[in-house]
């Protein structure tokens, strides 16, 4: 399990375009790690336009922006593509890194229970370590909870 304080655990994974981004090059950053559970769907795509319309605000704040999410990288490119997202999306089709995270989780709905991601932010400072971790985010206000944590 991540903690704050602890380093961040270790991120390779394909961005839309077939880019590998590995976290480790992003030292000396600080960086905004978004965990959603799906391309195209409602909460999905608001939180992914909130943070687009606040992405100057994060430029301001020398953070960068990655999306995580198992979909895949043809389903991120249709997705960023669609809403003109500025900031990358990573592929974890593996969950390899939303296990690392601790978001791949036992969800309920409607009495069914089945593995989801659970909706998180975690931000990373610019040595590699969580400075900030927010669990089961609710969308609404979020980026501004996000701005206000990096001290924007």
């Amino acid at each position: 399990m991540i903690e704050v304080g602890k380093k961040a655990p270790a991120v390779k994974l394909e961005d839309q375009n077939g880019n590998e981004i590995n976290l480790a090059d992003y030292k000396g950053k600080k960086v905004v790690l978004y965990f959603y559970p799906k391309d195209n769907t409602s909460g999905c795509t608001k939180e992914a336009c909130n943070f687009r319309d606040s992405f100057p605000k994060f430029k301001g704040v020398k953070a960068v922006i990655f999306g995580v999410s198992p979909d895949s990288v043809a389903s991120h490119k249709k997705f960023a593509e669609k809403y003109d997202l500025p900031f990358s999306l990573l592929a974890d089709p593996e969950k390899k890194v939303l296990e690392a995270f601790g978001v791949w989780k036992e969800k309920s709905m409607y009495g069914k229970k089945y593995m989801g991601v659970e909706r998180t932010t975690v931000i990373i400072n610019e040595e590699g370590k969580i400075s900030k971790i927010f669990p089961k985010v609710k969308v609404e206000g979020h980026t501004e909870e996000v701005l206000s944590a990096l001290g924007e």
